[in-house]
């Protein structure tokens, strides 16, 4: 547990200089480097990759485990396609950490979700990711033309839901028959406290203004 947490703290130290530059700040000009950067932007985010690994754990134990991560993948990419086109999700950094304290909650419980529970949270929250996704491709690596934009969001989509069948797989190869499993429920806490660290990092600025003015 604590190489864990170890690792949660460095991963999250390097993910706000990452997240944005999976081709290394350079800006994307083909389909390729579409296709590489929607691969790397969940990847190098850790907030993101520790919510969708948090949600294969969850989707594992619901009645369809490979359907009801593909409800997170589809609203991610309709929040990331908004958000191209200007429109976008409100206070979606907030939701975002939100969302790794809920998910990692229903994790920690030890109880599994419903099918249609676990498709509305699922697609709720990855409206808001995907907003966030999409901030990255419209605004940080500059204009994008339809084939970047195709690429981006293949490899976007691609990648996590992998992530999230894998995390699902791994959670039962490592003794995790059923959602009560205390590995599992290791892995709702671990995110849920990531959830938490961000949350008081988000706040912690507002506080100091307070107490300073």
């Amino acid at each position: 547990m604590k190489r864990l947490l170890t690792i949660a703290g460095l991963s999250l130290a390097a993910s706000p200089a990452l997240a944005h530059h999976p081709l290394g700040g350079l800006p994307m000009e083909t389909f390729a480097h579409g296709i590489m950067s929607g691969i790397g932007h969940p990847v190098l985010g850790f907030d993101h990759l520790f919510f969708v690994a948090a949600m294969g754990i969850a989707a594992h134990f619901t009645s369809n485990r490979l359907l009801t991560p593909a409800a997170y993948i589809g609203a991610m990419l309709v929040g990331c396609g908004l958000m191209y086109a200007g429109i976008a999700m409100p206070a979606a950094e907030i939701m975002i950490v939100a969302s790794l304290i809920v998910l990692g909650g229903i994790v920690l419980s030890g109880k599994a979700l419903s099918m249609t529970s676990a498709l509305l949270v699922f697609a709720v929250f990855g409206l808001f990711h995907g907003s966030a996704f999409g901030e990255a491709v419209a605004g940080a690596e500059g204009a994008t033309g339809g084939a970047v934009l195709l690429g981006y969001l293949i490899g976007l989509g691609a990648v996590q839901y992998l992530i999230a069948i894998g995390a699902g797989w791994a959670a039962q190869k490592l003794g995790a028959t059923d959602a009560s499993a205390i590995n599992a429920r290791l892995a709702g806490a671990m995110v849920a406290g990531v959830g938490i660290f961000l949350a008081l990092d988000i706040i912690e600025g507002p506080i100091v203004a307070a107490l300073t003015s």
